[in-house]
C-alpha cells in the first residue's frame, strides 16, 4: 500500500472512532470494504455529508482499489477494523 493510501486510510480510521454523523459515514465506507455482506454497504450519497477532506480520502481509497489487480483488504489494520466493528456493529461477529 502506497504511503498516500495508508495516510488516507489512517485518517479515516481515526474519524471512524468518533461518535458523529461523519464518523458513522466513514464507518459505513470502511466496513463496506471490509465485508459488505455482513456489515452493510456504503451509500454513495454519504459523500455529500462528509467534509471535503474526508471525501478526498475516500476517493484515494476508491482509486487504490480500482487500480488493484485483485481484491485487497486493509488486513494490516485488522485490529483497528475489529475495534470499529465492536463499537459500531456489536451484533455481528466480524
Amino acid at each position: 500500500m502506497e504511503d498516500r493510501v495508508r495516510f488516507a486510510l489512517e485518517k479515516l480510521l481515526n474519524i471512524a472512532q468518533e461518535d458523529t454523523g461523519q464518523g458513522r459515514r466513514v464507518v459505513n465506507f470502511l466496513l463496506a470494504w471490509w465485508n459488505a455482506d455482513v456489515h452493510g454497504g456504503f451509500d454513495i450519497a454519504d459523500l455529500f455529508a462528509v467534509d471535503i477532506e474526508v471525501s478526498e480520502d475516500m476517493a484515494t481509497i476508491f482509486t487504490y482499489l480500482a487500480r488493484a489487480e485483485g481484491a485487497v483488504y486493509p488486513s494490516d489494520y485488522r485490529g483497528e477494523i475489529e475495534s470499529i466493528i465492536q463499537c459500531w456493529r456489536p451484533q455481528t461477529d466480524g
